[in-house]
């Protein structure tokens, strides 16, 4: 029967993204506001990507990571952003179908990979400060190509997966997405065929992509906390814990606002705030990363006025 009533429907072309569409006297504003917000995510992100190879004193596993997250978060915030700016400048809302799940595919492939480098990162840390002696033995270079590559490719392969489900449903309408990108949640709920499978499917994946990374990040913090806590001088547990603030606040910003956003219950009072805490951990921690990690991290600073100097001093020398 229900393939039968599904003879008699057209299949759908192209959705709306609502988006901030309920603001309309505020559209020229959050434009010009995502748009200093991207501009500043990917220099910020471009630059600390920049210092890590161009500067031998970061040749170090914290700043490899550092650099996979920053090129990470530079296709996180341009698989978003751009589209979201298109649609506040012009007001056309329209994407395709098949143009609705490539941005699904690159925005789920990051954030998977991004837990996973998160959970990469506080590993390394906790190796740092926990085993200093052993250190450069278990977090040598082929190691950390190993992890990183890891961290990639489990993102690819499960994104892969549902991506290629999603691409075989239909959707008959309405095809109105109330939400400023092309999330799971929202399109599934638009479709007209049996979702049973790429739901489990989702429950799966998105199991494995976020539960044990997040568990091994806490325990590596409780680890981390506890080995500093036993360091006898104050400026010797203040060091220890500055290797690895940066980190925990952008990891506590990360899974802070993806736990409320899709532990909090799916009822209309709640969309709305859903859509706002949605903005931190696609817009805006991509662009804290390089703030967080500039401004608190000596290393980065002290990398980047090397820059500077040689940026400063090489005109000079050529007007000589």
């Amino acid at each position: 029967m229900k393939k039968e009533g599904r003879k008699n429907q057209t299949d759908i072309m192209e959705f709306i993204l609502l988006g901030f569409g309920e603001l309309p006297d505020l559209q020229y504003f959050l434009f010009l506001l995502f748009l200093v917000v991207y501009i500043v995510t990917v220099t910020g992100n471009i630059l600390i990507l920049v210092l890590v190879v161009v500067d031998r004193h970061l040749h170090t596993p914290m700043y490899f990571f550092l650099g996979n997250l920053s090129c990470l978060e530079t296709c996180y915030s341009s698989t978003i952003l751009p589209r979201l700016l298109a649609s506040l400048l012009t007001g056309e809302r329209t994407i395709s179908v098949h143009g609705c799940i490539a941005q699904f595919y690159f925005f789920g492939f990051m954030a998977a990979t991004e837990c996973c480098l998160l959970a990469v990162m506080s590993y390394d840390r906790y190796l740092a400060i926990h085993k200093p002696l052993h250190y450069t033995a278990l977090m040598n270079r082929r190691i950390c190509l190993q992890l990183a590559a890891a961290s990639w490719m489990n993102g690819f392969l499960t994104t892969t997966i549902i991506t290629c489900l999603m691409s075989r449903l239909h959707f008959c309408g309405p095809n109105e997405i109330d939400h400023f990108l092309c999330d799971f949640t929202p399109v599934i709920k638009l479709s007209c065929s049996d979702t049973s499978l790429i739901k489990l499917a989702t429950i799966i994946f998105s199991s494995i992509d976020t539960l044990p990374p997040f568990l091994l990040t806490l325990a590596s913090y409780v680890c981390i906390i506890s080995t500093i806590l036993r360091i006898p001088s104050t400026s010797g547990r203040r060091k220890a814990f500055s290797t690895c603030s940066s980190h925990l606040t952008v990891v506590t910003i990360f899974y802070g606002t993806v736990i409320i956003v899709y532990m909090l219950p799916k009822t209309d009072t709640l969309r709305d705030l859903n859509k706002v805490i949605s903005i931190f951990y696609t817009v805006l921690t991509p662009m804290a990363n390089p703030l967080i990690y500039s401004l608190r991290n000596k290393e980065v600073k002290e990398a980047l006025r090397k820059v500077i100097s040689k940026c400063v001093m090489f005109p000079e020398t050529e007007k000589e």
